[in-house]
């Protein structure tokens, strides 16, 4: 068995930075640390992440992120919390199921109407039809991926945005697939909430993630509990980020993702070394075959593609077990991009790269697909 290639970092990333391993072990072997509740340490590591996010998503206030286990809790945070004026909503067809299952909750609990906008085919929502259903509806809110987890296309978010915001609606950004690889600010990507999670491109641990809220928004918490502070109160302290953050936090977790943030701060990623090996391995893939998603214009690193006389999930397999290709294989948690796309039922194969990724890896996925499709030389 060859030794792995990991070609699955849209989903989680790997390779982590090596202070991550050491510094969440450091702080389970110390004494336990809440702050507000117990003997503050002469650092707090969750004011300490919240901080460096803020840098990384343009925020002035740190204290207006609320940090949360996932992109998905964050989301329903975000979803179940707003008080909207009209029960007007708009997303797109290829959201993620973490932004479409909790509107598809909401519209069957009669509490949303969901209008949703069709994608192209390379998965980047239809502008026009965006700008046209904005503008005729009036959407109290308004949800979009900033790029796609199936094709990387990067939606055009400050215009699509900003013609909500003309309309008098609220913005909920999903920046799972974008948080650390491309320039977030909120303010100009005329973002309201941002969500995000912390172990795809920014590098850190699974069971971190966040959600930033513009000031003047108050949201409903989506759960209520202990906060250390303001004990006496009935309901849940209005400051945030208390107001959405109950319960014992995930320090270690959150101490980890802090010291990848320093890493990558000291060891920025080279955008142009990505995209050639992104170029390197979507012309072997065609060379070798495949049938590749076309992606124009903005872009995160991923290729998904189908293989002639292949069904998805036998392929994805077929790499993994026949050839250590570590890859995702379905229709990855985002099913209605795939009517656009034309990659009903099954979905696609998908190779996601990262800063980490090589030459050779790239090299030996194309011979793995090539081989798949034509046999060994």
């Amino acid at each position: 068995m060859p030794q792995p290639v990991y070609l699955n970092n849209a989903a989680t990333s790997f390779p982590k930075p090596p202070p991550l391993g050491k510094e969440v072990c450091s702080w389970l072997d110390a004494l336990p640390f809440h702050a507000g509740r117990s003997g503050s340490p002469a650092r707090d590591p969750l004011q300490s992440c919240r901080q460096k996010l803020a840098r990384i998503l343009g925020v002035a206030d740190p204290a207006r992120i609320a940090l949360s286990r996932c992109a998905t809790e964050s989301l329903n945070i975000a979803l179940h919390g707003l008080r909207l004026k009209t029960p007007t909503v708009l997303a797109s067809a290829a959201e993620h199921n973490s932004v479409l299952r909790p509107l598809f909750l909401l519209r069957r609990m009669g509490r949303i109407d969901l209008h949703l906008v069709p994608c192209d085919g390379q998965g980047r929502v239809r502008r026009g039809e965006w700008l046209r259903l904005t503008k005729e509806l009036r959407p109290a809110l308004a949800v979009l991926t900033h790029a796609s987890n199936v094709t990387g296309a990067v939606n055009p978010v400050t215009e699509l945005f900003s013609a909500v915001h003309e309309s008098g609606g609220l913005t909920l950004l999903d920046a799972s697939q974008t948080a650390g690889l491309l320039r977030l600010d909120a303010g100009e990507l005329q973002s309201d909430l941002l969500a995000f999670t912390g172990h795809k491109y920014l590098l850190g641990p699974t069971g971190t993630g966040g959600l930033y809220v513009r000031p003047g928004i108050d949201l409903d918490p989506l759960l209520t509990g202990g906060t250390g502070v303001r004990s006496d109160l009935q309901e849940m302290p209005p400051e945030m980020p208390m107001r959405l953050e109950p319960g014992t936090p995930a320090t270690p977790l959150f101490a980890g993702l802090a010291a990848c943030l320093d890493w990558q701060e000291q060891h920025p990623p080279s955008r142009p070394s990505m995209d050639r090996i992104l170029i390197r391995l979507e012309d072997g893939m065609r060379r070798a075959g495949a049938q590749v998603i076309a992606v124009s214009g903005p872009r995160t690193p991923i290729i998904s593609f189908t293989l002639p006389g292949w069904e998805t999930a036998d392929a994805g397999l077929a790499l993994e077990k026949g050839f250590g290709i570590i890859c995702r294989a379905g229709l990855h948690c985002a099913p209605l991009i795939h009517e656009a796309l034309g990659t009903l039922p099954g979905g696609a194969v998908r190779f996601s790269l990262s800063r980490f990724t090589t030459d050779d890896e790239v090299d030996a996925a194309v011979d793995a697909v090539r081989r798949m499709l034509h046999g060994p030389r």
